[in-house]
């Protein structure tokens, strides 16, 4: 099982989607796992899905740009 430390929130507020760093915001959310790979699988369909919402062209550049402060596969484990 992984670390509640090593996943990042997602959360779709009536404000919009947005990612969660203190993991305290209110809206429903979902977790991706800190790495690359994850979030490009996240964002191919099942975060969306799981959230319930379609992403703006906004909310799709931001998670982009959080992308790239990422490890890339396997940095992050122990």
């Amino acid at each position: 099982m992984l670390e509640k430390r090593a996943l990042v929130r997602v959360v779709r507020s009536p404000e919009g989607v947005q990612i969660d760093l203190s993991g305290k915001m209110p809206g429903r959310g979902a977790y991706l796992h800190d790495r690359i790979s994850c979030w490009e699988s996240g964002l191919k369909g099942a975060l969306s899905n799981a959230l319930k919402v379609s992403f703006t062209t906004e909310e799709r550049e931001a998670f982009q740009k959080f992308m790239q402060t990422l490890s890339a596969e396997d940095e992050n484990e122990n």
